[in-house]
């Protein structure tokens, strides 16, 4: 249970989200301005930002390029112009593109770095500046990594290990910035039910409702963890890939063959 000065810690704050113009992002930005934050909502896509921002008048609209440097600096910009400083920043952007094999696109790696890692980075070095002037007591960092890292899947790649550097890059930062009393939560969701796992053409376990995992989202954090894996049940089946690595490899090997077998030979070898 939240106690009396954690809730009004937490009661009132600039909130400034990327990755909001959909799926996750956009979910948690309806989430936290119905409980009277103030949700600054970033995202590429002007049209859906400006949509959202019509649904609440605690939202803010800020289109910007995560991997764009000049995008970024008009986004601070305005974001300085508006608000005196951030409370809290959940950096939720980010892609996904799969290698499909034997023929792998190797370039996919570096966009997609590009996005979760880099463009992720580049937020941060914006709203931390922002964060330190916080008259809240401990102002907050939540980055949203994945599970996906707790076992190796066919064709995930560079989704994967642009997760697994969120995860260290922030666990590391934790320590840095603990002296400032600033906290970071890494969160990391299952399969969620958004456009970009709509696009998925094998099977997801225990696939999560986007309104229903940014609740839970939402909810954690009021505590701060350091680190936030849900559902717990696909928690538990992922550690078959630790105790028993052979046995996950084949399960996954055999799934990806199924997978492979059911796509007609021209989307094979589109590109």
């Amino acid at each position: 249970m939240t106690n009396k000065k954690s809730a009004e810690d937490n009661a009132g704050k600039v909130i400034w989200v990327t990755g909001a113009s959909s799926g996750l992002g956009r979910s948690l930005v309806l989430g936290l301005a119905a409980q009277g934050h103030r949700v600054i909502a970033s995202a590429r896509n002007r049209e859906s930002l400006l949509a959202l921002e019509k649904l609440d008048p605690s939202i803010f609209a800020l289109p910007c390029d995560i991997t764009d440097e000049n995008s970024l600096k008009a986004a601070q910009l305005k974001i300085d112009t508006h608000f005196i400083s951030l409370d809290q920043v959940i950096l939720n952007a980010g892609t996904c593109e799969y290698l499909e094999f034997p023929d792998p696109d190797w370039e996919a790696i570096r966009r997609v770095m590009e996005v979760n890692y880099f463009g992720t980075v580049n937020c941060l070095l914006v709203a931390l500046p922002l964060l330190r002037k916080s008259i809240k007591p401990r102002p907050h960092i939540v980055v949203v990594a994945s599970q996906v890292t707790n076992a190796p899947f066919a064709k995930v790649e560079a989704y994967g290990a642009s997760k697994a550097a969120l995860q260290y890059f922030f666990s590391s930062l934790r320590v840095d910035l603990a002296p400032e009393n600033i906290d970071i939560s890494v969160v990391n969701p299952g399969f969620v039910d958004t456009p970009l796992t709509r696009k998925n053409d094998f099977e997801m376990p225990f696939l999560m409702d986007v309104d229903d995992a940014a609740q839970r989202i939402i909810k954690q954090i009021e505590s701060r963890p350091r680190i936030y894996s849900f559902p717990r049940r696909l928690k538990a089946l992922l550690l078959t890939s630790k105790l028993m690595p052979g046995l996950w490899q084949k399960m996954v090997s055999s799934s990806n063959k199924k997978a492979l077998s059911n796509t007609p030979t021209s989307e094979k070898v589109e590109k």
